[in-house]
């Protein structure tokens, strides 16, 4: 959702309007997908408790990026490392690992029931 959406639901908000009716006069005019009536009630509801500001709150979680070395390092020391035990060492879940090692290019597969590790060649 852009900023100008939340400023929207603001004016909207303001000038007296629901979640569900300023949903509809924004979908209106931007199209059926602009907002839906959940993340207009998101927003609405943190109008009436007081807080106007339209940028996103930043999220607690903390990323995982810092972890990508890490990971690669654990394929690299073992290639026959599986996910779970890269993710137990590191305190992470086991889908991360596995769509960390997508994206740098390490393809892990399943051959004659042994797992194998392989780099892809760019």
């Amino acid at each position: 959702m852009s900023s100008l959406d939340s400023l929207i639901l603001k004016f909207y908000y303001k000038k007296g309007k629901n979640a569900t009716q300023a949903t509809k006069k924004n979908c209106d005019v931007y199209g059926p997908n602009a907002v839906s009536v959940r993340v207009a009630q998101i927003w609405f509801k943190r109008f009436q408790s007081g807080n106007f500001d339209i940028k996103d709150t930043r999220r607690s979680d903390r990323p995982v990026t810092d972890k990508i070395d890490a990971i690669f390092e654990k394929v690299e020391q073992d290639r026959h490392i599986s996910n779970y035990d890269v993710a137990g060492e590191l305190g992470i879940d086991y889908k991360t690992v596995l769509m960390h090692l997508k994206k740098l290019g390490t393809q892990k597969s399943l051959i004659f029931g042994c797992l194998m590790s392989s780099l892809k060649e760019t």
